[in-house]
Formats: C-alpha cells, structure tokens, sequence
C-alpha cells in the first residue's frame, strides 16, 4: 500500500512540476511583453492580475516536487545526534502534524473558491472568473497531505535495512 501511494504521489508531483513550470513560463513571457509594450504605450491590460494567478499556479504546483526531494527548509541541528528510531519518530510526528496542516489547508481554500464560485466573483481588471485557481491551489495542497501520509506512513514502518 505504501510503495502505490508513493508511487501516486511521485507520478502526480511530476505532472504538478509539469504545469507549475508551464505557468512560470508563461507568468515569464507575459511580464517580459508587458514590459516591451509599456514604453510603447500600450501595456498589456490585466498583465499584474494574471502574473498573480499564474505565481500562484507555480508555487501551488511547486509543493509536491518540493516535499518529494525535501527541497524545503529543514533545521536538523540537534536530530542528527538522535538514534534513528527517535528521527523516525520525530519525523512520523511532523509529518502527522504537517498532513492535518494541510489537510485544513485544503477544506478551507476549496471551501473559500466555492463562495467565490457561488457569490460569480471576478477579478477586477479582466472580470475573469478566477475561482479555478483557488481550486487548483486546493489540489495541490491535497497532493502535498498525501505525500506527508507516505512520510509518515514509511516513517511508522520502515522496510529492513532501508534510512528513514
């Protein structure tokens, strides 16, 4: 069970990483023709309105590849002198406490993009209807829970002779 979750996890990061550098991209290319029409009087209407939503689809989709090869910041000063089983167990609380984190994370965000959903918000320059992204970023709050469940799961019950 664990090794097909992982491998889920794994597969879904790698396509998140796909379409969060898709989105900087694009977030790239719009700011660089943003900036060459300006001086040319005519800036791309809406341009720091969809910079913003496509930063998010980045650093949304970036989660899980981060978690994935623990790319994050991690401060380790003090367990590098633990016994393993306590950097097993110190790692499975975390994790725990990471995955209910974003567990919340994930209920609130799809939760706040079906208000803006149901009130037909939009943004405000391009009156674009931006619940998806919020929707998005909720997804990839999820994949990153369920990646700490693996963590945790393999921090809980580690294969012989295999490093936590």
């Amino acid at each position: 069970m664990i090794s097909a979750l992982d491998a889920i996890g794994s597969r879904l990061s790698q396509w998140f990483s796909w379409i969060g550098g898709i989105a900087l991209l694009g977030m790239t290319a719009l700011a660089c023709a943003n900036m060459l029409m300006r001086p040319m009087g005519a800036p791309i209407a809406g341009a720091y309105e969809l910079i913003g939503f496509l930063g998010a689809l980045v650093v949304a989709f970036s989660l899980g590849h981060s978690q994935l090869n623990r790319a994050h910041i991690s401060v380790d000063i003090l367990t590098t002198r633990y016994s393993e089983k306590t950097r097993r167990l110190i790692d499975a609380v975390n994790s725990f406490l990471c995955m209910i984190f974003f567990l919340l994370v994930t209920w609130r965000t799809a939760h706040y993009a079906t208000t803006i959903w149901r009130r037909g918000e939009t943004s405000e320059t391009l009156r674009m209807i931006y619940y998806p992204f919020v929707y998005a970023v909720s997804l990839c709050c999820l994949l990153l829970a369920v990646l700490l469940l693996v963590n945790l799961l393999k921090a809980l019950f580690p294969k012989a002779g295999q490093k936590a």
